[in-house]
């Protein structure tokens, strides 16, 4: 039978850089803007913060489909 549980993986900003191809200060700019999913906090009142893979990715799709 085939395993069909999908991982849900979270990326820090430091994963951002080579997977969108934007610098981190570009990336907090399109936050301030409302351009780009905000990130979770993995602790309510605490500094790490990250997004679920599938919301960079849902992200990137959309640009993608809106450039063509």
């Amino acid at each position: 039978m085939p395993d069909t549980t999908k991982l849900t993986r979270v990326l820090r900003m430091k994963d951002l850089p080579p997977k969108i191809g934007l610098q981190p200060s570009t990336i907090y700019g399109l936050i301030a803007k409302g351009d780009f999913p905000t990130p979770f906090k993995f602790i309510t009142g605490g500094r790490a913060a990250g997004w679920l893979e599938q919301t960079v990715d849902d992200w990137l799709s959309d640009r993608e489909n809106t450039s063509l």
